[in-house]
């Protein structure tokens, strides 16, 4: 068998989103069928089988009959850490939910917030550095995108304290301070695994310690959310004790938009994607990335060139199908980076060979086209990458009025 035409049960998990125990199923189903490796037995697939079904899964068969909508019975106010370049504020602003304050250490981020939202109050400086007291019992969200860092394991339930030093401390400090009704943290998936799963559940006893009932954590997939995207965010909810109503994630759309979807005119912009500034490849990249066809990656070059562009990393294991990777008019982008050019995370453009412009980074992560993002192209590039996607955010915050929507019509919070 020549490889380049087939690809591992691994790769082709990798590259659908699925897991290999649902690929195995499928195979035994007859919904999308491997074939055998002659010499080791091994399943394989046929690039070309998987390209087709790929193509199955993305279209947009029936008619979609999900709808996370809802509208606010009352002003509801959000306080948001870790704030970045504005993809979830957007997001929850488009909800209907109102921005109190912002806090974001980083100045370009700022700039762009202070830019785009004159009226929203922007904190600038390390989250450490302020005080949040001012807002208890004005705010009814805390939200915040913490970095996953581990815990000093002072006994054996983790405390407050023993958290001291991260930046979750200081989100369930100012969780803490401010008391409000519900509080979202978010994450990347690997805080899942981070310290075998303990880091989790040290957040979890930290935010019982200080009053708050922890919703099941799930990690929502941006595809199902009305982004072009395969990027995962892990949800942590928060309720205040007092309070009991349930909170339910918001449901995921039948409905995957596609490259197509976030670059040309279509049921997601009303325009083409916006001309703009963005990185080049090096001339010995685009050599390499010339011989890559759409929805290909590096296993489509010449095994000589193969070995020479990948190095060490030939001979390990794993599907590594972002590296060397063109995306295809007809699939989501896979995960945005924060530097579109950087080794083993390609994401080439279909039909030129550039990484995507700033604009198109902007489009995939659903970024509306007026939203001016302030720095230099790489402080641009950076803001993006780092954002959760205003789709994914407006979907979570439909769910959040959901849920104080109920709050407020069985109570009168003081």
């Amino acid at each position: 068998m020549v490889m380049s035409e087939y690809m591992s049960l691994s790769e082709t998990a990798e590259l659908i989103g699925k897991c290999k125990e649902t690929l195995r199923r499928w195979d035994n189903e007859g919904i999308l069928n491997a074939v055998r490796e002659p010499v080791s037995n091994y399943r394989v697939y046929k690039k070309t089988d998987v390209i087709s079904f790929m193509g199955k899964l993305f279209d947009d068969i029936e008619e979609e009959k999900v709808s996370n909508y809802v509208e606010p019975i009352h002003t509801y106010s959000v306080l948001e850490l870790f704030a970045g370049a504005g993809g979830l504020a957007i997001g929850l602003e488009k909800a209907g939910l109102k921005c109190e304050a912002l806090n974001e250490i980083d100045k370009w981020a700022c700039n762009t917030l202070r830019k785009n939202r004159p009226q929203w109050n922007i904190l600038e400086g390390d989250i450490k550095n302020f005080r949040f007291t001012e807002y208890k019992n004005k705010v009814d969200v805390v939200t915040g995108g913490f970095p996953c860092q581990a815990f000093s394991y002072a006994g054996k339930k983790l405390g407050l304290n023993d958290a001291r030093g991260t930046l979750f401390y200081e989100f369930a400090r100012v969780v803490q301070e401010v008391s409000p009704a519900i509080c979202i943290g978010e994450n990347v998936r690997g805080l899942l695994s981070h310290e075998k799963g303990r880091t989790l559940q040290g957040m979890i006893s930290i935010l019982d310690e200080i009053g708050y009932n922890v919703v099941p954590v799930q990690v929502l997939k941006a595809v199902f959310y009305k982004v072009p995207q395969k990027r995962e965010r892990l949800i942590l909810v928060g309720i205040r004790k007092d309070i009991h109503v349930e909170y339910t994630y918001p449901k995921p759309y039948k409905r995957i938009f596609n490259l197509s979807d976030a670059l040309k005119k279509g049921k997601l912009y009303e325009t083409n994607v916006p001309k703009s500034d963005g990185a080049k490849y090096p001339k010995s990249k685009k050599e390499v990335l010339d011989l890559v066809p759409p929805k290909g990656y590096w296993r489509d070059l010449p095994i000589d060139i193969q070995k020479e562009y990948m190095g060490g990393s030939y001979y390990l294991g794993g599907g590594k199908t972002g590296m060397a990777r063109r995306i295809g008019w007809d699939e989501p982008s896979l995960t945005l980076t924060c530097s579109p050019a950087q080794k083993q995370t390609e994401r080439c453009h279909p039909d030129e060979t550039r990484p995507f412009t700033v604009r198109e980074y902007a489009r995939i992560q659903t970024f509306p086209d007026e939203w001016e993002f302030e720095g230099s192209v790489a402080q641009q590039y950076k803001q993006i990458g780092n954002a959760v996607p205003v789709n994914l955010g407006r979907e979570i915050g439909y769910s959040i009025v959901k849920f104080l929507n109920e709050y407020y019509s069985l109570s009168k919070p003081k």
